[in-house]
């Protein structure tokens, strides 16, 4: 694997990998106006986008705003069709590739083959080796406040300025980067913006894992667990990232950050952890609780949709599979008026 991305703008710049680009974002995006109305004209659409990446007049469209509230309040910035095509062809050719084989195992958002659920396997594992080798041990539980709006942009473009040598990429990044004139943030919806977050924090990565040593460390994002042995190395280890992530990154911990016995467990990743078992976020139970309510208030009218139902009650199976929940579930299942 090389050490700087090279040479190869034009070489992956193609009407066949656009092509395919597109063919990736319309598996992440659904069948709107917009994404009709892009392929009455496919192969028009494409050329034009080729065009523009070629001769360098491309530019990022304009975004559409809007708020989700769950699982909490997050305003999404959502970029036009044609340029989710361009994201998805900037993402596969040149960040997978050579990027992120630069990352260290431990880390798990936004990477083939891991995830929520691969991380909490490997962080119970580590627990587990904890447990074993010393009894009692501490838990270094830590999140980033505002993590996607406190980014700054100067400091990531210098990170992908270490990575990019090759001057139409770097030119293309740094569009990405300052779509707008806020020198913090970058908006939460681009499919890019999950991948520079992850460059971001590999920083803190290479950091924990180089500098202090850290070897039972796991990040999902910019939440991240350290186990360690004993009370006054969780306290350094703390303040060492927190001085870190303030002077290099110029981020700040959630309040919430802490460190404590291994006793209490670890909440990540949508579960409670413990060495022996795992439970459901209390957050999870609230929800699922509340939505058993409203479908039995609905079925009570006779205005359910059983095959909605279906589909958001499975999903929450698939996500409760992962844990020990099997009472828990029962007594849902008990306390539905209808069967699915």
């Amino acid at each position: 694997m090389p050490k700087t991305i090279r040479n190869c703008y034009f070489e992956k710049l193609t009407f066949e990998k656009l092509l395919e680009a597109h063919h990736r974002a319309c598996k992440t995006k659904k069948m709107t106006y917009e994404r009709l109305r892009f392929e009455l004209d496919l192969e028009t659409n494409i050329i034009n986008i080729l065009k523009k990446l070629k001769n360098g007049t491309y530019t990022c469209g304009k975004y559409r705003e809007f708020i989700v509230y769950e699982p909490k309040v997050r305003y999404i910035k959502s970029l036009p069709y044609a340029d989710r095509i361009v994201h998805q062809w900037y993402i596969y050719e040149f960040i997978k590739p050579y990027v992120i084989p630069r990352f260290i195992k431990d880390t798990f958002a936004c990477i083939d083959g891991r995830g929520t659920h691969k991380a909490i396997d490997v962080l119970q594992k580590y627990m587990r080796i904890m447990k074993r080798n010393y009894g009692k041990y501490y838990i270094i539980k830590m999140d980033i406040s505002k993590f996607f709006y406190s980014i700054d942009k100067d400091i990531l473009y210098e990170i992908m300025k270490k990575i990019i040598k090759d001057k139409y990429i770097l030119s293309l990044t740094h569009l990405f980067i300052y779509d707008n004139n806020d020198k913090k943030g970058i908006p939460i919806g681009n499919y890019t913006s999950q991948y520079f977050a992850n460059i971001y924090l590999n920083e803190l990565d290479q950091f924990a894992k180089n500098n202090l040593k850290c070897k039972y460390y796991v990040r999902y994002m910019d939440d991240f667990i350290i186990l360690v042995k004993d009370k006054s190395i969780a306290s350094n280890y703390f303040k060492e990232i927190e001085k870190f992530l303030e002077q290099k990154l110029e981020l700040k911990l959630n309040k919430k950050s802490k460190y404590y016995p291994n006793y209490k467990g670890v909440d990540f990743c949508g579960f409670k952890i413990y060495e022996t078992h795992r439970l459901l976020r209390k957050r999870c139970k609230v929800k699922i609780r509340k939505n058993i309510k409203k479908w039995n208030n609905l079925y009570l009218k006779n205005k359910l949709d059983l095959h909605k139902t279906l589909l958001c009650y499975n999903s929450y199976l698939a996500h409760s599979s992962h844990c020990n929940s099997y009472n828990f579930n029962k007594k849902l299942e008990n306390n539905m008026l209808f069967k699915l």
